[in-house]
């Protein structure tokens, strides 16, 4: 036996996914061949296994692996499936899975149904080579859109999911208890709020804040975190990059979070 080969046995099993502007994904892997083995997991039937990052108690989701023809199975996560907010390791039994190709152009722009919560899953690789899925479940959600810029300021542009936008609206940046408010204006499901920095700078400015950007649609409706959800990425943060504004002492831009939420971060200027 080669040494090579000796290597291949030790990697996991390897799937390639498909996702569907539904919400769903369809995994594939190698198995159901002739004379194949369909990746088994002991004592039972094959099953592909997502598990929930950091959950407790645990939480997972079992998917029957079956016959996909090619010498390959499959396993459908579907829309209708759900899946709570966070990250979800994938693996066959106690064997983690690595990535393969993964087709996730049906994500670029999708748009939700008029009906229930926004959910949004992206299959994507972790920093030590294994397969994960991102998901978002939010019964209220504000989509951020095009951000352009002015002097001093950025002004968003975004769709709200299951609230309608209503007289008294405003956006709000949240540091811990502290609130900045300006208006927003907008027609029914479309909203935009002009938000300038100086008014997240005011002193002391001794470190770097980050500011959490949400939309109340309404005068007395429950506020709605600022996301961009409904997507291919996972992860934006280093991916959106957004022009700095400097200014009284300070230097300004919206960035995201690793929940790719909506914030702007005010750092001092030496």
């Amino acid at each position: 036996m080669t040494r090579a080969t000796d290597a291949s046995r030790q990697r996991g099993p390897r799937a390639d996914c498909v996702a569907d502007a539904a919400g769903g994904i369809t995994f594939y892997m190698a198995g159901h061949g002739p004379g194949e083995s369909p990746l088994p997991e002991r004592g039972g039937e094959p099953v592909l296994v997502l598990r929930r990052r950091g959950a407790a108690p645990a939480e997972e989701t079992r998917l029957p692996l079956t016959p996909a023809g090619g010498g390959r199975s499959r396993a459908v996560l579907s829309s209708a499936v759900a899946l709570a907010e966070g990250h979800w390791d994938v693996s066959v039994g106690d064997r983690p899975v690595e990535p393969g190709i993964r087709d996730v152009r049906a994500l670029v722009d999708r748009v939700p149904g008029p009906s229930g919560p926004v959910s949004a899953r992206v299959p994507y690789p972790t920093a030590d080579g294994r397969l994960a899925v991102r998901s978002w479940l939010r019964a209220r959600h504000a989509e951020a859109g095009d951000l352009t810029f002015g002097e001093g300021g950025c002004t968003v542009e975004g769709r709200l999911y299951g609230a309608l936008f209503g007289a008294g609206a405003v956006a709000e940046a949240r540091l811990g208890d502290e609130v900045r408010e300006v208006p927003a204006s907008g027609e029914e499901d479309m909203f935009a709020f002009t938000l300038p920095y100086d008014r997240l700078a005011r002193p002391p400015l001794d470190r770097q804040r980050m500011w959490q950007l949400w939309l109340r649609p309404s005068a007395g409706a429950e506020p709605v975190r600022v996301a961009r959800i409904l997507d291919d990425v996972w992860d934006r943060r280093n991916v959106f990059v957004y022009p700095e504004s400097e200014g009284g002492g300070f230097r300004a831009a919206p960035c995201y979070s690793a929940d790719n939420e909506l914030c702007v971060r005010i750092t001092p200027l030496p």
